[in-house]
């Protein structure tokens, strides 16, 4: 006798919940912004028009992409750096402070997204080129400084814009951390710096790695402010793509680029996760143990 001959309810098929078809209006414009035209780059990239590899070798061959990636890599590092020391910091003080100075310095970090970027971008230009603050605050010391079309002056600007994609993900993480944890560590006559490393460092790694991996990812796509603020003979990646997609007319070339920048980009964002999940669980544990010996 079968199972179904014996009482057993036959099996059904699952229909489809109602609520996915919210869902499909955003894979449709999903499909046709991203998927569809990162496709198209797919196929550019290797046939011209049988399939090659050869606009991908070249790319490390012709003695330029890979110093503009290379510099790119090194400036994005910089800017995460910056935006790393700065943040830290400053998302710390917001969750030691008051409600009323804490909406005062969420403002200050809010303040980028409200300004156009041109703006921001031209003031960076009065500021960094030469008789400006920088320069003429160089010239005190005896210093003929120049920081307008440089990479330094452009690691600055960029870590200002980017510094808001620092400060949240860290406040977020910090906000989070129960201060309890730190108390009984002094209690059981730990050094403050000691309970610091061991305990508060540890519980803010998440927010930190998110940090670092947005902060640089945005960096190495990052085009008005090494355009306006950098020098044509130390361009980044964006610039790069630029120069091949509207005057060299190189859209294999460029594909395949911005391909292996997405590539990059997907195998940081991976590794993000793979750790934030890791740290994210192990601060649940630690945020949840005191609540179990209560």
């Amino acid at each position: 006798m079968s199972v179904e001959q014996r009482g057993s309810p036959p099996r059904r098929w699952r229909t489809p919940s109602p609520q996915w078809l919210l869902v499909l209006p955003a894979l449709a414009l999903l499909t046709g912004i991203l998927l569809v035209p990162l496709g198209r780059s797919v196929a550019t990239s290797v046939g011209s028009p049988d399939f090659t590899l050869e606009h991908y070798t070249t790319l490390f061959t012709d003695g330029v992409t890979l110093k503009v990636l290379l510099r790119t890599a090194g400036t994005a590092a910089a800017v995460t750096v910056i935006a790393l020391l700065l943040g830290y910091p400053y998302a710390y003080v917001m969750t030691r402070v008051g409600p009323r100075m804490r909406g005062v310095l969420m403002v200050v970090v809010l303040v980028p997204f409200w300004t156009s970027v041109m703006a921001r971008n031209f003031a960076w230009i009065i500021i960094l080129q030469r008789n400006g603050p920088v320069h003429s605050f160089f010239q005190l010391f005896g210093l003929d400084v120049v920081l307008f079309q440089t990479v330094g002056g452009v690691t600055i600007a960029m870590s200002q814009v980017l510094l808001p994609f620092m400060v949240l993900p860290l406040y977020t993480a910090l906000a989070g951390i129960d201060r309890r944890l730190l108390l009984a560590a002094r209690g059981l006559g730990s050094h403050p710096v000691k309970a610091f490393w061991t305990i508060y460092w540890p519980l803010s790694r998440g927010g930190v790695v998110s940090g670092l991996i947005l902060v640089f990812t945005l960096s190495l796509g990052f085009y008005v402010t090494p355009a306006l603020v950098g020098a044509p003979q130390q361009s980044l990646v964006a610039q790069l793509l630029g120069q091949r997609t509207t005057q060299l007319l190189d859209f294999e070339g460029a594909s395949a680029l911005g391909l292996v920048v997405l590539v990059v980009s997907l195998v940081l964002v991976a590794w993000a996760n793979r750790v934030g999940g890791t740290i994210s669980a192990i601060g649940a544990v630690a945020s949840t143990a005191p609540e179990k010996g209560r």
